[in-house]
């Protein structure tokens, strides 16, 4: 997987607590061509597939489940989810990727992020690595 420097989201970050990623991404804003009444509509997700990457690059401890929420908003504390999904403890182990292989459509607001959520007990131990790649490479197993 190939990521930019300026689209990672999460680069090894801890998660001992629910957090936002340690980077969100300035989409910018879409602005008025010339002779335009209207600002063009902004959405990343529309047209070609946008490749996302969420790896677990240390297994987690304690916790019971971690929520991974992909995110946009207005400014950059975040709060409207585009995408959400759990996952339970066991499956959190390194190399394991989230389910989500491209960012969806309605994806309009000026910036984007991952919100991390933990349910149960706070862990010890638990790193991610997440980012808009230039595609994914899927874990084969029994290769």
């Amino acid at each position: 997987m190939i990521l930019s420097s300026q689209l990672i989201f999460s680069d090894d970050q801890a998660i001992t607590a629910t957090a936002i990623s340690t980077n969100v991404v300035d989409l910018g804003v879409a602005g008025t061509p010339y002779g335009a009444v209207a600002a063009l509509h902004q959405d990343v997700g529309k047209g070609a597939k946008v490749p996302i990457l969420i790896q677990v690059t240390e297994a987690f401890t304690n916790l019971t489940s971690l929520t991974i929420a992909i995110e946009t908003g207005s400014t950059v504390s975040l709060g409207t989810v585009v995408i959400s999904k759990s996952v339970l403890l066991a499956d959190l182990v390194a190399g394991y990727q989230f389910p989500v292989d491209v960012l969806p459509n309605e994806i309009d607001e000026r910036y984007l992020g991952v919100r991390y959520t933990v349910v149960g007990t706070a862990p010890d131990a638990g790193i991610i690595t997440s980012g808009i790649s230039m595609g994914n490479q899927t874990n084969v197993t029994g290769a």
